[in-house]
């Protein structure tokens, strides 16, 4: 039997709150819907018969469904299904924790055609990657009496990137700010316009662009 951080019981990932799972004597149930370790559903045994042929095998009982009627049990190594639940747990985090992290790229008003270039290969790099995205605006001055300007630059901006990700909402004025939030196309609809090449797997930098 592979040698699994916590087999046989034996480490911490069946301690952790996460992972209260019931395991060989301690499942309550008098009958369960058993599951072989192959992943043959066997149907509805007795918990002593799904004991018994668990350590015929030299394997675990493990409930997986607790919730069901009866409990759904399974013949398995229970040192790792928790290494592999714990593994998948950890992605599952880095994935929300890099989905929920919203990138974010400024506009002005008064913007020159070639620095207005700029930030679209920079907005279109980070929808391109998959990262929700932020476009943004601060009005001075007098462009306090003209915010539709704001709004119309905003709305140019997303329609240009119109090819890697699409406007959550309409542009949201907010003082001297407006907002427009745009979500990345799925991966097979992306498409390049204005960068030859974004290197996907890359790191994106920790502060977006700062200019305003």
């Amino acid at each position: 039997m592979a040698n699994y951080p916590g087999s046989r019981g034996r480490g911490r990932y069946h301690r952790s709150p996460q992972f209260q799972v019931r395991k060989n004597e301690r499942i309550r149930a008098r009958e369960v819907r058993l599951i072989g370790h192959d992943g043959n559903q066997i149907g509805v045994v007795s918990r002593e018969d799904a004991l018994a042929a668990a350590k015929k095998m030299g394997l675990d009982l493990v409930e997986i469904a607790a919730n069901a009627r009866p409990p759904v049990c399974r013949i398995l190594d229970f040192g790792k299904y928790m290494y592999e639940q714990s593994k998948r747990q950890k992605e599952n985090k880095a994935k929300a924790a890099s989905s929920s992290k919203i990138k974010e790229v400024k506009f002005r008003v008064r913007i020159e055609e070639h620095d207005y270039m700029t930030k679209l290969r920079r907005a279109e790099e980070f929808l391109y990657k998959g990262n929700k995205l932020k476009l943004s605006l601060m009005f001075r001055g007098r462009e306090n009496e003209h915010k539709e300007l704001g709004v119309e630059m905003l709305k140019r901006a997303a329609n240009d990137l119109a090819h890697v990700g699409s406007s959550d909402a309409d542009p949201k004025l907010s003082g001297r700010h407006v907002n427009l939030i745009m979500s990345p196309h799925a991966v097979n609809k992306r498409t390049l316009k204005y960068n030859e090449h974004v290197n996907v797997g890359g790191a994106d930098d920790d502060e977006e662009d700062d200019e305003d």
